[in-house]
């Protein structure tokens, strides 16, 4: 007679019918808490809907991550934080100008992480980082952070090459993160139930955007003296 063990795996005399691969689990459950987390918010998703979802017990979910805590910390390292390794060795191998490594680090931004439901995670953090501080420093530490710095690489390289004016630093990365950032927020508020002459096209956003922000960092030539 069939029997269910606690993940939902069917047995038959003793065999299992379909046997689940444990180290695909981790990973199962890391999608099912980035659904939830990012529909219901952190403080609304209970562990127990999240390993319901990736169909398996609350028990085994504790297995894998000690805390709900430590959950929403691997969701933002899988999906976020722990791709910078790439974007860094993607900006030491870029060829082209500065100008084009700026397009394709905000394209690249939008294709990777805006469109996915990994970008609800911002929006989660600018709504909910009050009432959970220590998740908003390690947000700030492992997102934030490291984000601002990749920009200052990216804006650097254009003064060191000649081709962007100098600017202050410190503030000059918001002029590139607060357009992504405005994008990830409409996404996942407005930009759901707005009526479609109001949607925003992603990609017209974003070239709308670049140019405009290389139209004030590109150094322009000197005008001729008035005669």
């Amino acid at each position: 007679m069939p029997v269910k063990n606690s993940d939902s795996e069917v047995h038959v005399s003793g065999h299992p019918k379909h046997e689940r691969r444990k180290d695909a689990r981790p990973g199962e459950l890391l999608d099912a808490a980035l659904e939830l987390f990012v529909e219901k918010g952190y403080a609304a998703t209970r562990v127990e809907e999240v390993a319901k979802l990736a169909g398996v017990s609350k028990g085994t979910l504790f297995l894998y991550f000690a805390s709900k805590e430590e959950l929403f910390k691997a969701v933002v390292r899988k999906n976020i934080s722990g791709r910078f390794h790439e974007w860094n060795a993607e900006f030491e191998n870029f060829k082209g100008n500065s100008a084009d490594l700026l397009r394709y680090c905000m394209t690249a931004w939008w294709q990777r992480i805006g469109s996915t439901k990994a970008s609800g995670i911002t929006k989660l953090m600018m709504s909910e980082a009050q009432n959970f501080p220590e998740l908003a420093a390690f947000y700030e530490h492992e997102v934030i952070e490291p984000g601002k710095v990749l920009i200052a690489r990216v804006l650097q390289r254009g003064v060191d090459c000649g081709e962007f004016r100098a600017i202050d630093m410190k503030y000059g990365v918001y002029i590139v993160l607060a357009p992504m950032v405005f994008l990830a927020m409409w996404k996942h508020s407005l930009g759901t139930c707005c009526e479609a002459g109001a949607q925003l096209v992603p990609e017209d956003y974003i070239a709308l955007q670049v140019e405009t922000i290389l139209s004030g960092l590109n150094i322009r030539p000197n005008p001729p003296p008035l005669l």
